[in-house]
């Protein structure tokens, strides 16, 4: 018929949206390294080296020096808790070892300091990290840290290095490392020869303490 409607089609429900979005891919162990790298490089501007894991080069910003944890722990009650933990000079750590950022070429200073400490004779277990040397990269504790992406299983080894006090992004490190007087301690952190003597004191402490013995369950009568 001359001017009769169209028929309608019929309506035809849309296709539900999912409530529940689709799965993405999990970030592995290569995007948490990248962005591992990228936060050190990008935020902080220190130098990296290639390689499938991350690691800092030292001697460029920062020298590194290495002690026992228990010692690295007394050492930094002596010489007294910063108002936060950003505040205080970066302090990583890594197994049973501390590392102690200080500012670059500290480590050349160290064999001299100690014997000018009188401590150069002693196997104190006081190593440090210089110029050509290399530190894996801490992650952070946790998710609210303000330092780089967190340790996590996937991100990171059983031993890897995490951050006890992460460096403050926006600002230049070298403010806050420990330096020699000499070659311009700021008075924001402790001098160079201050710190190493701490150090040392307290790992003669640690290597000569006894070994500690769990005391033996006492026997009842019966």
């Amino acid at each position: 018929m001359v001017g009769a409607p169209l028929p309608v089609p019929p309506a035809f429900p849309a296709p539900p949206v999912p409530a529940v979005p689709f799965p993405r891919r999990p970030l592995g162990p290569g995007g948490t390294r990248e962005r591992l790298r990228w936060w050190y490089e990008s935020v902080l501007g220190w130098p990296t080296a290639p390689g499938a894991e991350v690691r800092l080069r030292t001697g460029v910003r920062f020298d590194v020096l290495e002690v026992p944890v228990e010692a690295g722990r007394a050492a930094l009650e002596r010489l007294g808790r910063p108002r936060t933990a950003a505040h205080g000079f970066p302090v990583a750590v890594r197994g049973e070892r501390m590392l102690l950022l200080v500012a670059a070429g500290s480590a050349e200073e160290l064999p001299g300091l100690l014997e000018w400490l009188e401590w150069g004779s002693l196997p104190l277990g006081l190593t440090a990290v210089g110029t050509g040397g290399l530190m894996d990269a801490p992650r952070s504790r946790g998710p609210g840290s303000t330092g780089p992406p967190p340790h996590t299983p996937e991100g990171c080894g059983r031993g890897a290095a995490v951050w006890l006090r992460p460096p403050e992004p926006g600002r230049e490190v070298e403010a806050s490392l420990p330096a020699l007087s000499a070659v311009g301690g700021t008075g924001t952190a402790p001098d160079l020869a201050r710190l190493v003597h701490t150090l040392a004191t307290q790992c003669q402490r640690v290597r000569l303490a006894p070994p500690f013995r769990p005391p033996r369950p006492r026997r009842t009568a019966r």
